[in-house]
This record gives structure tokens, C-alpha cells and sequence, in this order.
């Protein structure tokens, strides 16, 4: 079973005293979609988070992707809340364990009734902490697992070692 993480952006970035004091919505939105990058990495989730413009005037729904993070931008009219709802039912119909990060209590009971799992932002940033520290105990216990040549095919290192050894 596949899990996947949905972020309800905003409601994320305002209950979080680490991107909410940044006072730059910018800055901070950048900011929480460089720290899904590296949780998805390391978490081996699928990641979407949604931003909503439904008092933006002229808002125009896009998607962006940055590798396994899935970033949507909702158009004028459209909360954050209902893209999420609708991804619950598409997600939970393909056997995935669905989770969703918001502190919006009234959305946490709307995402338990939909068969997903409810994230409150504190309970995601603890996670986010735990595995940033595994990951960086991983790497320095096992420096060698980071070279280009132990992440090829034997037959990629085999070529390049007898180009190596190949006199001029």
C-alpha cells in the first residue's frame, strides 16, 4: 500500500512559527516546498500540497512539480479544503494510505469521515525533525553509500574501469 501526504499549504505555513515569522508569504511557501522535497525523499512518500487563491482575484488553478512533490495553486473561488477533499476520494479509491496536514479542526474531521488521516502541523514538523536526523546518522555511519560509482550498473563501472586502465 502506497502512502501519500497532502499539505493544505497556508494552513500549514500559518501554524507554523518557523515559516509564519518569516512575514514573507513568498519566502515562506519556497520554504515549505524545499522542506516536502527533502521529506519526500527521505519519507519515500508521495507529497502534494495545496495553496488556495479563493480570494485571489483572477487566481488561475495550476500544478507544478518539483520531483516527487506535486505543488497546486487553486483558482479565485476554489479553498484549498474541497481540492483536498476531492484528492481523499480519488487517492483512498486506489488502495493509498492518504494523510493531510492541517490544523483547521472542522477539515481534520472532514478528512477522518473521507477514510484519510489527519496530521496536525506540530505532529508533521516533529516528523520532519526525526527523520532529518536519520538521515543525516545514515550518511555519516555509511559515507561510501554516497559515491557515483556504488549507484551505477556493474556494466556502467565495468566500462568506465576499462576505459580507466586503457593505456595512452
Amino acid at each position: 500500500m502506497k502512502e501519500h501526504l497532502v499539505v493544505d499549504g497556508y494552513n500549514v505555513i500559518f501554524n507554523s512559527p518557523e515559516l509564519k515569522d518569516l512575514n514573507d508569504l513568498e519566502h515562506a511557501r519556497a520554504r515549505l516546498i524545499d522542506t516536502l522535497i527533502n521529506f519526500a525523499a527521505l519519507a519515500g512518500q508521495q507529497v502534494t500540497v495545496v495553496f488556495d487563491a479563493h480570494s485571489v482575484p483572477g487566481g488561475v488553478a495550476h500544478t507544478e512539480r518539483y520531483g516527487p512533490v506535486e505543488v497546486i495553486y487553486t483558482s479565485e473561488g476554489e479553498t484549498a479544503d474541497t481540492v483536498i477533499e476531492r484528492m481523499i476520494g480519488r487517492l483512498s479509491g486506489r488502495s493509498a494510505s492518504v494523510f493531510v496536514v492541517t490544523a483547521d479542526y472542522v477539515e481534520q474531521r472532514q478528512v477522518l469521515g473521507l477514510g484519510a488521516y489527519r496530521v496536525p502541523p506540530g505532529e508533521f514538523w516533529e516528523k520532519v525533525r526525526r527523520l532529518t536526523r536519520e538521515s543525516i546518522v545514515y550518511h555519516r555511519d555509511k559515507p561510501a553509500d554516497g559515491y557515483l560509482e556504488n549507484r551505477l550498473e556493474e556494466r556502467t563501472r565495468a566500462a568506465l574501469e576499462a576505459w580507466r586502465r586503457k593505456k595512452p
